[in-house]
């Protein structure tokens, strides 16, 4: 199945503008006229109408509180230091800026072991003394249907490392080049990519090489998707930060994105969307702007087989 029926979120408690990722998550932007509680006030009140908004529509969201030491600015954002799969696997993730390291919880993972069936926990992190990183389903897209993984390799998304994963997982590697409108490496392929099981958005102008290019969206087309191009403009939006989601219920999938992506689709690209998902935007600018993620780093999809007794 391409969408997860339940997906973890975690409550950020010092939540702030992350000096260490700026230089490679362009992004960010610090909030001008606003003290650090006044920013923090502002995320966590979208943080939990997102989360009300998300199980209005039916799906299963589970809330784990940030710790409050050390600082973890990020922590908003666990997609980047797992993933949670069917056959009970945990994979833990190397994170490119130090300060983030410490957003890893195991006992994120054991609390999850109470509902889910967790086999194994394979942790990547040692990969950080080396200066190769992968951060997650930030790095990764993954059609889960067809065993194809996407990434656009960049500081934060080691090609050796996203090979050797893919490996593990069993599904085939499509790794390409992404930039921005500044020519800077796209820090994170879910920014300018999303693969739902029957669509796919993506920005092909972002990747400059043709073959790349090419050899992306044929993958994409050959697999069945109707492609959704998006500019480097709606990309600056966040519009490539979406995921699907299958309520707990049946019915339509939902397609979560923020108010800032869906506000720059145009009304074609929406009403193709909307062909295949009812689409959820969720207001969050404070989080997009200091953060320089989106609705979909915020949501860790658990794949995870859940357990007899639940």
């Amino acid at each position: 199945m391409q969408s997860a029926h339940t997906v973890f979120l975690v409550r950020p408690t010092r939540f702030a503008f992350n000096a260490e990722t700026a230089a490679s998550n362009h992004f960010q932007h610090a909030l001008t006229g606003l003290n650090e509680a006044e920013v923090q006030a502002r995320a966590f009140a979208e943080f939990d109408a997102a989360v009300a908004a998300l199980r209005q529509h039916g799906l299963q969201v589970l809330v784990f509180d940030d710790t409050a030491e050390p600082a973890k600015p990020d922590a908003v954002f666990p997609n980047n230091w797992l993933t949670l799969h069917p056959d009970g696997r945990v994979l833990l993730y190397p994170i490119c800026a130090p300060n983030r390291r410490p957003e890893r919880r195991l006992d994120i993972v054991e609390a999850l072991g109470q509902q889910f069936h967790v086999g194994e926990v394979l942790d990547l992190s040692a990969h950080e003394q080396a200066g190769r990183f992968l951060e997650g389903t930030g790095s990764i897209i993954f059609d889960h249907q067809h065993r194809v993984a996407y990434a656009c390799l960049s500081p934060r998304t080691n090609a050796e490392l996203f090979e050797e994963v893919t490996r593990q997982l069993g599904y085939q590697p499509q790794a390409f080049h992404a930039h921005d409108t500044q020519g800077h490496l796209i820090y994170h392929t879910n920014v300018m990519m999303c693969v739902g099981a029957r669509f796919a958005v993506i920005c092909l102008e972002s990747i400059r090489d043709v073959a790349e290019r090419t050899v992306v969206e044929a993958s994409l087309r050959n697999t069945g998707h109707e492609v959704v191009d998006i500019s480097l403009a709606q990309v600056a939006h966040f519009a490539g930060n979406m995921l699907t989601l299958q309520p707990s219920a049946g019915g339509p999938e939902v397609l979560v994105m923020s108010q800032s992506a869906h506000d720059a689709l145009s009304n074609e690209q929406r009403q193709c969307l909307s062909r295949y998902c009812t689409l959820l935007p969720l207001p969050i600018p404070t989080i997009e702007t200091v953060g320089g993620g989106s609705a979909r780093c915020m949501l860790a999809e658990v794949f995870l087989p859940r357990l007899h007794s639940q």
